[in-house]
């Protein structure tokens, strides 16, 4: 079992900054990959970015140059790092930890509203 807390989500304005985290606990040794996802009110839920061991990223394209995915292993702690936001931007964001493709965990998710 994989326990995920998220934090940092809140209200700022439209070309302001938030920085998410999300800490894991449990059986997390075996973690293939850590990201963001985010959904929006009657949206799928999307990648916002992941980070997978041995160091490679993904991001979504609509945040590339603006978000920045970072893991602390000593704090088992993934980070999201959140500049120029937008007024799309504004979801609930998951934190997503992934063992393999048949086994994964997310967060509670963390309101981010981007106000224009």
């Amino acid at each position: 079992q994989v326990q995920l807390v998220e934090s940092g989500g809140g209200l700022v304005q439209a070309g302001g900054s938030l920085r998410l985290s999300c800490a894991a606990s449990g059986t997390i040794f075996s973690i293939n990959a850590m990201g963001w996802y985010r959904q929006a009110p009657g949206k799928q839920r999307e990648l916002v970015a992941t980070i997978i061991s041995g160091g490679r990223i993904n991001y979504a394209e609509s945040v590339k140059g603006r978000f920045t995915i970072s893991r602390d292993n000593a704090k088992n702690t993934v980070y999201l790092e959140m500049n120029s936001l937008k007024p799309e931007d504004t979801a609930l964001y998951y934190c997503n930890a992934r063992f393999n493709p048949s086994l994964q965990y997310w967060g509670q998710g963390t309101q981010v509203t981007v106000s224009s």
